[in-house]
């Protein structure tokens, strides 16, 4: 089901405070940003041989990272796995007992299909299921 880990969201105040950190200190490639409404954050990539770091920046204060932030300030706020089918993995998922946040895939960054699996069902980590757009 899984094929690898995708990416580390990384929570953040500000990208522009972030980013000189990954990009300059650990020598991160920086791959760009983009907003994305749906998700009411702003986004930075950046890789290192095949993984990749996604800072997260809320853009509303109503954003679900602005809400992590809050209560938890900056750090890693979930993992995500590629996997080829995103609707078969959500089922399998929910038929083996998982709490889905979201149980239909939902429009990520880079047009990627995205999934929630809730932290109750993941021993205490935010789970994303990522199905990138070929």
């Amino acid at each position: 089901m899984l094929t690898k880990i995708n990416h580390l969201g990384v929570a953040v105040n500000a990208l522009a405070d972030a980013l000189p950190y990954y990009r300059d200190q650990l020598g991160m490639a920086f791959k760009g940003t983009e907003e994305v409404p749906e998700q009411q954050v702003r986004v930075a990539f950046l890789e290192i041989g095949e993984s990749k770091i996604e800072l997260l920046e809320p853009t509303s204060t109503e954003s679900p990272i602005a809400k992590f932030l809050e209560k938890n300030g900056p750090g890693i706020h979930h993992v995500a796995y590629e996997v080829n089918d995103i609707a078969a993995a959500i089922a399998k998922l929910e038929a083996d007992g998982a709490r889905m946040i979201d149980k239909t895939p939902r429009k990520g960054a880079h047009g990627a299909l995205i999934a929630f699996v809730h932290p109750k069902s993941s021993n205490g980590v935010l789970t994303e299921l990522c199905q990138s757009a070929h």
